[in-house]
């Protein structure tokens, strides 16, 4: 591996990066060409279902610069695949433009992929480095690598609370208006954390009380799907409209004996209230292709996640406002996970 290496993947998660919030259920994927220090051409994966990133990879490369692929490498920042599903396989393309070598950056651990597509471009005589800004990528693709590797969604726990410990004062319905602890910029950035999720969830009680729109109406692009936490079915016999300005309807989780007399509705998921919830929660959402889950509240819902240490990263935010009395806060001692804001 070279100084020159590692400069052009870090292009290549750059590149990348640009499609986050689009691409699930697929990675996010990023490629460049490069002829003696120079880049030829680059592109990436853009949404799901779309050319993947070698692809536009070698589409961008001009025409007076196709006579310099066959003595180019290529860079890219996921292991070419290797089977056909909505697109080609990519590794059979590298070998007909004839590249001679090829850096990726981590191996693919997709299982119709996992290490085909670097064996077979080995077996014909393609000089492959594996391995360059791998923990980059597996950060950047963490998503993707948490459904795959654990077969449920990343879980990110999100909260703001007073700087002496509550996220809310009590209060009984919903002409109260909830405290507001982040600025305006703090939350656009929330916003854009909910684009980046493919699952918003949140707890019964949230929803009554505040009626949450749970779109990222402050940010652009795709809103997550909204799941809300109904054990007894509440909300879907009366009909409850969650999300109005989405083009997802929410799923409600409810427990089986809620519709034991009637057909369970169509946005209704069924999950036995058990001290396994949270787990068979998670693989349901990952056998409906969510791969990301941002879960926002209530404090019960937030304490039952962490509870049952299946999450991967916590965002509370710490006002330096004073409440005295409230709502108390999820109960969280910290680990490497956690992003604090004051």
């Amino acid at each position: 591996m070279t100084a020159n290496d590692t400069l052009y993947m870090q292009r290549c998660l750059d590149l990348a990066a640009l499609a986050t919030g689009y691409t699930s259920p697929n990675p996010l994927v990023g490629a460049i060409l490069v002829h003696q220090d120079r880049i030829v051409g680059e592109g990436y994966h853009h949404r799901a279902g779309e050319p993947h990133a070698e692809v536009n990879c070698f589409a961008s490369v001009r025409p007076e610069d196709e006579k310099w692929i066959a003595q180019s490498t290529l860079y890219v920042s996921l292991e070419p695949c290797s089977h056909y599903g909505k697109t080609p396989p990519c590794a059979e393309l590298v070998l007909q433009k004839r590249v001679p070598r090829v850096v990726v950056a981590m191996q693919d651990p997709f299982p119709e992929v996992a290490g085909r597509g670097i064996a077979l471009l080995r077996s014909k005589g393609v000089e492959v480095e594996v391995g360059v800004l791998e923990e980059e990528a597996r950060w950047l693709n963490r998503f993707f690598l948490t459904a795959v590797e654990k077969n449920r969604p990343w879980v990110t726990l999100k909260w703001a609370q007073s700087r002496d410990g509550f996220i809310d004062r009590v209060r009984e319905d919903a002409s109260q208006r909830p405290e507001v602890f982040s600025s305006p910029i703090r939350q656009r950035y929330v916003h854009y954390l909910r684009h980046c999720h493919d699952a918003i969830l949140v707890g019964r009680r949230t929803i009554q009380l505040d009626n949450p729109s749970l779109t990222n109406r402050f940010w652009w692009g795709t809103s997550p799907q909204p799941v809300v936490l109904d054990s007894e079915g509440v909300l879907c016999h009366q009909a409850y409209k969650v999300n109005q300005n989405s083009t997802s309807k929410p799923w409600f989780i409810v427990s089986p004996s809620a519709f034991r007399s009637q057909p369970l509705p169509e946005n209704c998921i069924a999950i036995e209230r058990s001290e396994h919830f949270i787990a068979s929660l998670l693989e349901t959402l990952a056998s409906r292709k969510i791969q990301s889950l941002l879960v926002e509240g209530g404090a019960q819902t937030l304490q039952a996640f962490l509870d049952s240490g299946l999450y991967d990263a916590v965002d509370r935010e710490v006002s330096p406002r004073l409440l005295y009395e409230g709502v108390a806060a999820p109960i969280f001692s910290g680990d490497t996970r956690c992003s604090l804001l004051d």
